[in-house]
């Protein structure tokens, strides 16, 4: 029977192909986009001034504004054309709100000798016919200059003062101390601020938009979205849906079908460990106490949303909220990546059968390591704090969301990822050339290494234009979540289903295979979603729209075939040596898929994203997600370990109390998701029927402060869930007895 383009092309060779044709495709087409990059960004005026002439700013005071809002992390605070933190304000906003409402009141004084309050509707329309003149005809964002009316010059330094006082006396209300920033440092802040307000609200040449595309929604000057982020909107849904159906279709068709002659590889048996894997034992505290010390700093700020007020256990002004925040994510970072450097180091040399030739190499590493890891919180601390005046670039705080690292230890965490490869490849190149699933572990690890690069761009100092700089760091934040790291969890996911004696190994590799196609189709260019609104083109709304509607398909794809191969499992009756890992490896696939599937499609639509953009509304899809495609993953890596080290030692092994750390956990960050999602669509509400300005001051949460402490439940399970689980290791690793003969 002559085969079909489907039997062809759901083979191994057709799979194969396929994924080196789309990932060479959607590689080109990026590569592309980003050449032609400085087309598209607004530029920085060389000044500023007033139609008298009179020099507001430079292009070097936004320059050296925006190094100060780096340094000083108010990024994890507030937020810049929606990118950042929730507590404080957006910026941008706040200063493009505050000049209009200034024009409002100037141009009802000089067009009819009234106050705003006094006019009437008839004079109100002209009122804002004259403040939309001003802020849409008469300003324009050029390289050379920017010329302001003398109405919105005033603004300006309104704007300003506003400013100064805001950043050096703080707002307890918003859990900003202050007492940090000088009034000099404020002003030159000040100047970036309005930069970016000039791109949310002056057009794009040659179009009737924005070069943030319109967004925020501003009822004042009638600055709304548009129906391309409506079909666009349409159009995505319609494409996941169909797509589900195909994808599901082709997977049982194709490639869960079983062989009733296919054998599985014998499950995978530890009787002792290598010398270098033994040397990984060190690192299971280090993994499972960087998880608790961030579940606590999570609870913390909770609070902190709830009572921003309050004094917990140091004043703000020792704590303040930016600092805290960005140690959330940082630590985040640093002990979902130290796991993975585990999982690698751990499998290799069963891969190879044998151990390195220099295993203290391996405890090299590991001081590597936890120096990086003391110095970059150190870093954080006082970079944010002042205390690194001069130095904050490379040692302290750099204050770019997710990627907060100073310089010296980014290039710490670059060479621990490029030394780990070295040990891995050194040891299994031989297994990994002839292992597909092997090879995808590896290069995949590579390629995590290689993006964090990009967020390092230029080197020796920052990057001058905002919208250019957010573009590379969603480089590393996007293409690490929906690409490299999907790419690594699926090569785990294909070699733990064989290992454990779950599949064959020509099933995992098809289906590895298949999913690596799809990855590569929809998260490349699926990094889009993040340009919609920071400066970039509007024709990003249409790939990033399109393009994120794929995404769900291979997170929905790895949930089936965890869930199908952990049932078989268990329903087969043997003895599973190895169920607590494939546990965490399992419930990665379910929270990849609620977290950056379910919840990602929540907040990926333009027309949603347009007004939930910065909201509460990203929290459920950031947080599960999170824990889904890094974290569950990272301690699966941990407890294989500490599994493998009783095995070899012949010492007791409880479950029950792995799994009760387990579903804590898993309970609590999906409870976690309801009074966010809650909150988040109040704030949306908000800013599109009222303006995305109310919407990020915290009258907009009025009303919904019981939803706000209704979060010490699961922020109180997921605490929970991490001591048990630290405890359980240590324990497991450190205490346990050997089973009595």
């Amino acid at each position: 029977m002559e085969k079909t383009f489907l039997d062809k092309f759901m083979s191994k060779k057709g799979l194969y192909a396929s994924f080196w044709l789309i990932s060479i495709f959607m590689v080109t087409i990026l590569i592309y986009y980003t050449a032609t990059l400085q087309k598209e960004v607004p530029p920085i005026a060389q000044k500023t001034i007033s139609q008298s002439g009179e020099i507001l700013y430079t292009f070097n005071d936004v320059v050296e504004g925006k190094g100060y809002f780096q340094e000083f992390d108010l990024m994890d605070w507030g937020t810049m054309l929606g990118m950042g933190a929730y507590m404080g304000p957006d910026f941008s906003t706040d200063f493009l709100h505050k000049r209009v409402e200034y024009l409002y009141g100037f141009y009802a004084n000089k067009l009819y000798n009234k106050s705003v309050s006094e006019l009437s509707d008839i004079e109100k329309a002209g009122v804002k016919a004259r403040v939309k003149q001003d802020v849409k005809k008469q300003t324009s964002l050029k390289e050379d200059r920017v010329i302001y009316t003398e109405a919105s010059a005033q603004a300006y330094k309104k704007n300003v003062e506003y400013l100064v006082d805001l950043l050096v006396n703080g707002d307890k209300n918003r859990s900003f101390p202050g007492g940090v920033i000088r009034a000099e440092e404020a002003v030159k802040i000040a100047a970036f601020v309005d930069w970016s307000q000039l791109v949310a609200s002056t057009q794009r040449p040659g179009t009737d938009r924005t070069w943030s595309n319109n967004w925020p929604h501003e009822p004042l000057i009638d600055q709304d979205t548009g129906w391309n982020s409506h079909i666009v909107s349409l159009w995505e849904f319609l494409i996941l849906w169909t797509l589900t159906i195909i994808i599901i279709y082709l997977a049982y068709e194709y490639l869960f079908k079983k062989d009733p002659d296919e054998k599985l590889e014998a499950p995978l048996r530890v009787t002792s460990l290598f010398k270098s894997q033994k040397k990984l034992l060190k690192y299971i505290p280090i993994v499972s106490g960087f998880l608790l010390l961030q579940l606590f700093l999570g609870g913390y700020l909770a609070h902190l949303y709830a009572e921003p007020t309050a004094t917990l256990i140091l004043s703000q002004k020792i704590l303040p909220f930016n600092v805290l925040r960005s140690l959330h994510t940082q630590i985040a970072i640093l002990w979902v990546a130290i796991g993975w450097l585990v999982g690698g180091l751990m499998i290799a040399p069963w891969i190879a059968n044998k151990d390195h030739k220099f295993p203290w190499l391996v405890d090299v590493l590991w001081i590597a390591l936890v120096v990086v890891g003391i110095g970059s919180v150190l870093g954080l601390y006082f970079g944010a704090t002042g205390y690194m005046r001069g130095i904050w670039f490379w040692f302290g705080n750099e204050g770019r969301e997710l990627l907060n690292l100073g310089r010296i230890w980014d290039f710490g965490i670059v060479l621990a990822l490029v030394f780990w490869f070295l040990l891995i490849v050194s040891l299994i190149r031989k297994s990994a050339t002839n292992n597909p699933l092997v090879g995808t572990i590896i290069w995949s690890a590579f390629a995590i290494a290689t993006l964090y690069i990009a967020g390092m761009m230029p080197i020796q100092k920052i990057m001058p234009n905002f919208t250019l700089d957010d573009y590379y760091r969603w480089w590393v934040i996007h293409l690490w979540v929906e690409l490299t790291f999907e790419l690594f969890a699926v090569g785990v996911i294909a070699f733990f289903t064989v290992s454990l004696g779950l599949i064959s190994h020509r099933v995992a590799v098809k289906v590895m295979f298949f999913e690596l196609f799809l990855i590569m189709l929809s998260g490349t260019l699926g990094v889009g979603h993040h340009y919609w609104w920071q400066g970039l083109d509007e024709y990003w709304i249409a790939i990033g729209g399109i393009f994120s509607a794929l995404e769900p398909l291979p997170l929905a794809l790895l949930m089936i075939e965890a869930m199908k191969n952990h049932r078989e499992k268990v329903h087969s009756g043997e003895d599973f040596k190895f169920g607590t890992p494939f546990m965490w490896i399992a419930g990665s696939a379910f929270l990849n898929w609620i977290g950056a599937g379910f919840f990602g499609m929540i907040i990926n639509t333009p027309t949603i994203s347009y007004y939930s953009h910065g909201t509460y509304l990203i929290m459920p899809h950031g947080h599960v997600a999170l824990l889904g495609a890094f974290g569950y993953i990272s301690i699966a890596f941990i407890y294989l370990v500490a599994r493998s080290n009783a095995l070899a030692n012949n010492y007791v092994w409880n479950e029950k109390i792995s799994k009760f750390g387990f579903w804590i956990l898993t309970v609590g960050v999906l409870l976690f998701a309801v009074p966010t999602l809650i909150i988040g669509l109040q704030q949306a509400q908000i800013a599109c029927e009222i303006g995305y300005y109310y919407t990020r001051t915290r009258a907009a949460l009025h009303g919904l402060q019981g939803w706000m402490w209704f979060r010490i439940l699961p922020d109180g399970l997921m605490l929970l869930g991490g001591a048990v689980i630290f405890y359980d290791l240590l324990v497991k690793t450190y205490f346990s007895k050997k089973i009595a003969a």
